[in-house]
């Protein structure tokens, strides 16, 4: 996804909380923030893409702190605020085998992501919204034929937290009888998942865990590794939970294979880019 103008206050927002967390050294934080100014001065111009301008800010917090994993604590916090609600969501499919509830309760876990919405948010209060709204776009039916036609299909990964929710989806996705690989980042960036993230939640029980060989917001094709690309190249269906990766894939070579994009739209960019409106539950098939 290219960048809008409102994208630029939301890099700058984001900076500021990930500087907030990365260090308490106020000199360190403004001359980081300095160099952020300067590196969106920079690279944000029209035809700039997303999630790589947000990828560059919070490389360089980390660098510039020596703080490899700013998030830390508040990744230890999504797992936390997960588990509440994960009983929520077990209800809620208590009489819901389809897929499309399936889709909808991980969507709902995508809600729990301190990069789009902040620090601070209601979470059981638009939880409980998100498991009773429609889904504004529903390509579900068209992703129930791609399984059927399908032996291996990648899931890219987004938030800590996040995951526990997908674990859901992805037993359900096995009933399909396909093989599913987790996506999740090599290093971290935000509060996105990791191995370690992957395996607490139990993904590796149901599904093989890679990573995408980089710390990016989102994914970026030519930063993959060389592993990562074979697998993502080879993939029959991609279902991909989250902004940064709606942000990456609508820039990547897809060829003719079918790709999902699980998402909340948190933010007006991503709304306005889809159709949307903000806040929207968004199952859409982009390729």
């Amino acid at each position: 996804m290219r960048v809008y103008y409102e994208c630029a206050p939301c890099f700058l927002r984001q900076a500021r909380e990930a500087l907030d967390l990365a260090t308490d050294d106020e000199k360190l934080k403004f001359k980081i923030m300095k160099r952020i100014i300067s590196l969106l001065d920079s690279t944000f111009k029209e035809g700039a893409v997303s999630n790589e301008i947000g990828t560059s800010i919070h490389r360089l917090i980390k660098k510039m702190t020596g703080n490899r994993d700013p998030y830390a604590s508040e990744k230890r916090r999504c797992n936390k605020i997960a588990q509440d609600f994960l009983p929520i969501a077990r209800k809620f499919l208590e009489d819901n085998e389809n897929l499309e509830d399936f889709v909808k309760v991980a969507i709902t876990g995508n809600i729990i992501d301190f990069g789009a919405l902040g620090l601070e948010f209601d979470h059981e209060k638009v939880v409980v919204e998100s498991l009773n709204s429609p889904l504004e776009v529903n390509h579900t039916r068209i992703l129930e034929e791609d399984l059927k036609k399908s032996s291996r299909v990648l899931y890219l990964a987004d938030n800590t937290g996040e995951i526990i929710f997908d674990k859901l989806l992805i037993e359900k996705l096995l009933d399909y009888d396909v093989s599913v690989t987790v996506a999740v980042k090599d290093e971290p960036i935000l509060n996105d998942a990791c191995v370690e993230d992957a395996l607490e939640a139990g993904l590796n029980k149901i599904a093989d865990i890679v990573t995408t060989g980089t710390d990016s917001v989102g994914v970026i094709y030519h930063e993959f590794s060389d592993e990562f690309r074979k697998i993502f190249d080879n993939s029959q269906v991609i279902i991909a939970k989250g902004l940064g990766n709606y942000e990456g894939l609508t820039e990547a070579p897809l060829d003719k294979k079918p790709v999902f994009c699980l998402l909340n739209a948190k933010c007006t960019a991503i709304a306005k880019d889809i159709g949307v409106r903000v806040g929207s539950n968004v199952m859409i098939k982009i390729n």
